[in-house]
């Protein structure tokens, strides 16, 4: 397929970003299938930046992939939580460069063993990514099958909500905690505004007491979401099937999903959740689902309670497209066993900052805190068929978020205590609260998955792309194992 990365101004002079394809379609949804081949050619349409250009870095010579040199129209694309190799063409984000007037061809295969679920696209060039997502510039990957793992989810009607966050209107207040509460970023959902302060909320109707099969992605760049279904006032339960593509309790050695049910779901940036909704009744008089205030410490973004979606009912509502009904048994899975997996390497990693000089880092225990750049060497390096133990510090007083690339992780621990069975899961993203500024750091242990990972140079960072953008990103190298 083609794409077209373009820009426009907003009327509140906001920057606006898109992938686009030739008959106008902004961000469209991918659907693929385990061993897919996918093919996209990006044309670049931004302008050319012009002489006064602070974004000029150079990249590796030896391991060009693309333009040699980034600059303010620079773009790329990654493949958010699928396992696609980290090779030039295909998921590499580190050296990979399409600019102004360019065209990239991406050459990418989903492995046969790729778990079925939700996944997405984003740019990713390091100093340009926050700007490129808060802009709009990201789109939806469904790999198909998911019904073969959670049958419940078979001949529901689904719907695709992708939740961005952008920056408020030139003139708006910053962000506050305290009253009048001002939160960081705006939101949308499906690109309807609910902008701030009255925060109308996105429209949606639906058949009375009818279930429904949701996909939601965080593609915010920096917000914090805890998603709640709420019918005049009351929490609802959420059936979950779904976390950061991977069908919910998948990978114990079952070839069988698990539904978990929940009141709400804390989702940092680049997290998605899937999950199946009764409708409400034509009685209920206020439908809402809402994100809910979440503390990100001290030195962290205003992340308030909002509204997200107004949901009406109507007997004769159209109906989205519907699940198909289970196909047949599933085959292996990815991550299958991994937490009965004796972990073959343990490390120690911490989040930092340096505030007076709004630096960000990510270190291995021992070493020295050093900023991102692209020409760095590999911080950490391991083999293909290992499996490691992270345990990762926030030492800042402000929530981190963190995701590697590649690969997903299970969340062992949280502070030094079993994670809970909704934690528990193959995810690629997980939030570290802020440290208070006493006391022992704030923690996980998460457990990598390295058996079938592609060989080669990927990246691990704060999903909160403001912090990514100022350094909070470090480069691991998969070597094969020798003979």
């Amino acid at each position: 397929m083609d794409l077209s990365y373009d820009t426009v101004k907003d009327a509140a002079g906001r920057t606006l970003y898109c992938f686009t394809t030739p008959d106008g379609k902004q961000s469209p949804t991918l659907h693929v299938s385990p061993g897919d081949h996918l093919i996209i050619t990006v044309k670049n349409n931004l302008p050319k930046p012009g002489a006064a250009d602070s974004m000029v870095v150079d990249r590796s010579p030896s391991r060009v992939c693309g333009a040699t040199r980034a600059n303010e129209s620079s773009v790329n694309i990654h493949f958010h939580g699928t396992n696609v190799s980290p090779a030039c063409h295909s998921d590499e984000v580190i050296q990979t460069l399409i600019n102004s007037g360019e065209t990239f061809t991406y050459d990418a295969w989903f492995p046969q063993d790729e778990p079925p679920g939700l996944y997405w696209y984003h740019p990713h060039v390091h100093g340009l990514s926050e700007a490129a997502v808060l802009g709009g510039a990201s789109g939806v990957i469904v790999v198909a099958g998911i019904e073969d793992l959670q049958p419940a989810v078979g001949g529901l009607p689904e719907r695709i909500l992708t939740i961005r966050d952008q920056k408020l209107p030139h003139g708006s207040p910053e962000g506050s905690v305290t009253p009048p509460i001002v939160p960081e970023k705006d939101l949308s959902v499906n690109y309807v505004p609910v902008p701030y302060p009255d925060y109308p909320p996105a429209k949606l109707t639906v058949k009375p007491n009818k279930k429904e099969f949701w996909r939601v992605t965080n593609a915010s760049a920096d917000t914090v979401l805890d998603l709640q279904l709420q019918y005049d006032g009351a929490p609802q339960e959420l059936q979950l099937v779904g976390r950061d593509g991977v069908p919910t309790g998948s990978q114990e050695g079952t070839r069988k999903g698990r539904i978990i049910p929940v009141k709400h779901i804390v989702m940092p940036p680049a997290a998605r959740a899937e999950f199946i909704v009764n409708g409400p009744s034509s009685n209920v008089n206020s439908a809402r689902l809402v994100t809910r205030k979440v503390d990100t410490g001290p030195d962290g973004d205003s992340d308030p309670t909002r509204p997200l979606i107004a949901i009406q009912t109507d007997p004769h509502a159209a109906e989205p497209s519907v699940m198909p009904p289970k196909s047949g048994p599933p085959g292996p899975q990815r991550f299958d066993l991994l937490l009965t997996i004796p972990p073959t390497k343990a490390r120690r990693l911490y989040f930092s900052e340096d505030d007076e000089k709004n630096q960000f880092f990510i270190t291995e225990e021992g070493a020295k805190p050093m900023l991102f750049s692209p020409t760095n060497p590999p911080s950490i390096t391991t083999t293909q068929g290992s499996v490691e133990d992270w345990t990762i510090e926030n030492r800042a007083r402000e929530l981190h978020d963190f995701h590697i690339h590649q690969i997903h992780y299970m969340l062992l621990e949280r502070d030094g205590a079993p994670a809970p069975v909704l934690e528990r899961q193959a995810i690629d993203s997980v939030d570290i609260p802020a440290w208070s500024g006493t006391g022992p750091y704030p923690s996980v242990k998460v457990r990598l998955d390295f058996r079938r990972a592609e060989p080669g140079d990927f990246v691990y960072h704060c999903h909160i792309l403001e912090h990514e953008d100022d350094g909070m990103m470090a480069i691991i190298r998969v070597l094969r194992p020798t003979k």
